[in-house]
Formats: structure tokens, sequence, C-alpha cells
């Protein structure tokens, strides 16, 4: 059985503005026939610009959107027949992450692990682990969150997310924004993670060496559509002249992504 299974999967918006009661001639696609497979235990890396359908694929996979086509299967269980089953199974950390910003990270944390049904000494023993391990100061575990920077922030969405011990970790751009610092620690628990746990990640992400780093298979999106699929080095190798992904990226997509996340910042 395959961790994940998408099979000829599309989705399609109504453009930002329209009114279901009012006739547009054209939909805007965000994923177009996407088909793969994703092996328990494997790192599986989406690659692409903006508006490109990563942080859609995602959402399909974690139950918040319902594909328009095709079928995804998150261990055997349809996320449109049986989205309960599948939610059990994993856990989502985005760039966007929500919280009760007047609450503390461990207040934050000791209501997650309530919702999940956790010991709640065992749980804050493990989040507190966790949020060190990240490089989280002791004295942040008590301080409110909107005192907390955007790193220290999205420390605290990853605790989170590895308190239930996901079967799938679903990392949506997971280190956007964080400091050179922040963004090794995460990357260093995420190998963690699966060396112990053998965790099945999904991992968009805007930074090609995290994704040479942790990544087994990395799929390239662009207009919603897989335009390369394979591991790291052999990507580089085809398509890249040995110079690296990002060579590779530039020359299947013509984008560069450095530049776009330097506007972002």
């Amino acid at each position: 059985m395959y961790a994940i299974e998408c099979l000829d999967v599309q989705k399609q918006f109504r453009p930002e503005g329209d009114h279901p009661w009012r006739r547009r001639k054209e939909k805007v696609t965000a994923l177009a026939g996407i088909s793969f497979t994703v092996e328990e235990g494997e790192c599986f890396g989406i690659l692409g610009p903006n508006g490109s359908g990563k942080s859609t694929l995602i959402r399909l996979i974690s139950t918040l959107l319902v594909p328009d086509a095709g079928v995804v299967r998150v261990f055997g269980h349809d996320v449109t027949k049986a989205p309960h089953e599948v939610r059990r199974l994993i856990h989502r950390v985005s760039v966007e992450a929500s919280f009760f910003k007047k609450l503390s990270a461990q207040e934050n944390l000791d209501y997650a692990s309530g919702l999940y049904g956790l010991d709640r000494m065992a749980a804050r023993q493990r989040a507190q682990e966790i949020l060190l391990r990240l490089g989280l100061p002791k004295d942040k575990i008590r301080a409110p969150l909107e005192e907390m920077s955007r790193g220290q922030q999205q420390k605290v969405a990853i605790a989170r997310a590895l308190l239930t011990s996901p079967t799938l970790l679903l990392l949506d751009e997971p280190t956007t924004g964080l400091d050179p610092r922040s963004r090794r620690d995460v990357q260093e628990f995420i190998e963690e993670i699966r060396a112990t746990d053998r965790t099945t990640i999904i991992l968009s992400t805007h930074d090609m060496q995290e994704a040479q780093r942790l990544c087994d298979r990395v799929a390239i999106i662009r207009g919603g559509q897989f335009i390369a699929l394979d591991t790291p080095t052999n990507l580089a190798a085809r398509y890249g002249g040995g110079n690296g992904l990002e060579a590779a990226f530039l020359a299947l997509s013509g984008e560069d992504l450095s530049l776009e996340e330097e506007l972002e910042a």
C-alpha cells in the first residue's frame, strides 16, 4: 500500500471576486491531471513558484479541499469518502500557521494535546523536548505567541504537528522566512524524526538546498502540472548539467525561486 496515491487529480477555482450566480467563461486551473505515488517513509518534495499548485495539492491531501476529478488516497483511505480516517493519520504545518496569539506556546500546545485526547503531562513534556530541540529558548515557552518572532512561532507550529506522532507529515513551506540558524534547526529535526519514526513527509518548498538535503524524490510543478519527477541527484544531472537542483529547475521552468523569495521577504 502506498502512503499517498494521486490519480489524475484536477482542481479548479472560481476567479477571485467572482460570484456563483454570475457566469464566467473561464475558471482558474490549479491542478491539471496530476498522478503520482509516495512510498511509506519517503520524503517527497514539491518545488514550484507561487501559484503553481503546491499548496493546493497539499490541501487536497489533507482533506481541506475536495478534488474536482481524480482520486487522492492516504494509506488506502479516499480523502473524499473517508476524511476522518485520513485526518487521524496526518498533520500539516504551513507558512500561515494559526494560533491563539494571546496565549503562550505552552498553552497553545496544551490545547492541541487536549483536542487529540493526549495525556496532558506526557504531551507537555514531549512538547518542551521538541521546542528545545528546535532551538526555542526555554524562557519563550511560557511567553505569549504575539511576543515571538516569525521563526519562533513556526517552531511552535512544528512542535504542535509532532505531538501526535503523525504517520504523514505535510510541510507546506515550513522554513520560509526563517533565519539561517532556525532553518537549519528545523531541517535537522526533520531528518531526526525520519530516522526514528519512519514518518512519511510531503515537503513543499522554495529552497533548493532544503529539497536536495531532505527529499528522496522531487516533483517540479508548473501551471498545475508536474513537469519533472525524480531524485534530486538525477534531476540535477539530467537537466542542470551537474550544477545542482537550482540549475535543473531553471532549465525546466525558466523561473528563479531565489528572486521570488527576495520579493516575498
